[in-house]
């Protein structure tokens, strides 16, 4: 008998990528509204994907288990 395949949650799916090392890369929050009252800077660096934490990387690889 087969084993059971795990589910990839497709909303983390879409919010998250793996580069080819493994990494887990992910956009900052806080980019959709309330604009105005943000520097420059700020908003230029929320623009950029950055690393996953290593406190989350754990819950995020349960979530996209075929992606690494």
């Amino acid at each position: 008998m087969a084993k059971n395949k795990m589910k990839t949650n497709r909303s983390a799916a879409k919010r998250f990528k793996v580069t080819a090392k493994g990494k887990v890369m992910h956009f900052r929050a806080g980019k959709s509204h309330l604009l105005r009252k943000k520097t420059r800077k700020r908003k230029r660096h929320l623009r950029r994907a950055v690393v996953l934490s290593a406190t989350n990387l754990s819950a995020v690889k349960r979530l996209i288990p075929y992606k690494f």
